[in-house]
């Protein structure tokens, strides 16, 4: 028999995976789709929806949410103990919490701009932090999958200080995978425009123009991004400090 037949997987698959901005969108689309696999899902947002809600009042023994705001650490902690007492140790993160932009960064205000980076860029890192620190002396492995963006990687006007928080938590991406040496997988998913709210800052002419140069004829919808969440979650895999774009290839 082969060695890769017989080699120990280094990082098992996650069975209890917390998902902050679980409430709509992308981040409630990844909390239906980990149940619907199997897996306990503890999500979190500033509002709990009546779809996130009904997920935890069908499946009350695998899904636990609550109302917590990502930039509060204090509220936080608190939710993280909560969720382990409910489910059980977390071996898997998924970073989905983050607020849009709608302005040119000539007219962003400074207090928006605050804003803006602390959800998307430090809570997540200490969200990060508080789980990492809490796997690590649990003596566990696990996954992290950071949810960014294409912005990250191509300029869009009107996006500046968001698109400054995807690239850190790409960069971010790649560090930390470096500095867990392999005892946990990190990697991050970046989608690319939704139709949804926050793409909405683009304009339909923007939007349109986009369709038209992407070769699959159409913005990414959150059914095309979840397998991929899934697979850095569940699959047993390689793949690690890694920035996997779904956007039909409209960035090439």
């Amino acid at each position: 028999m082969s060695d890769s037949a017989t080699r120990t997987p280094l990082v098992p698959p996650s069975t209890v995976v917390l998902v902050s901005g679980g409430s709509r969108g992308l981040g409630l689309a990844i909390v239906t789709d980990l149940l619907s696999a199997g897996l306990k899902v503890a999500a979190f947002a500033r509002t709990v929806t009546p779809e996130l809600a009904k997920l935890a009042d069908t499946e009350p023994q695998r899904c636990y949410v609550d109302s917590v705001d990502v930039t509060d650490l204090a509220a936080t902690q608190v939710f993280v103990r909560a969720a382990e007492d409910r489910l059980g140790p977390i071996d898997g993160l998924v970073n989905n919490a983050a607020v849009g932009q709608d302005s040119l960064h000539v007219h962003t205000a400074t207090a928006d701009i605050a804003r803006i980076i602390e959800t998307n860029l430090t809570a997540p890192l200490q969200l990060t932090r508080l789980v990492v620190r809490r796997m690590l002396a649990q003596g566990r492995r696990g996954r992290i999958v950071n949810v960014t963006s294409i912005c990250a990687q191509r300029g869009f006007p009107g996006l500046v200080a968001y698109s400054a928080t995807k690239g850190g938590m790409d960069a971010a991406t790649r560090s930390l995978a470096r500095e867990l040496g392999g005892r946990m997988l990190v990697n991050a998913v970046a989608p690319g425009f939704f139709a949804s709210e926050m793409s909405a800052v683009l304009g339909q002419t923007q939007l349109d123009q986009i369709v038209r140069r992407t070769p699959t004829g159409h913005l990414t919808a959150p059914e095309e991004v979840v397998p991929v969440v899934r697979m850095l979650l569940r699959d047993q895999t390689n793949i690690n400090g890694q920035a996997i774009v779904v956007d039909g290839a409209a960035s090439i």
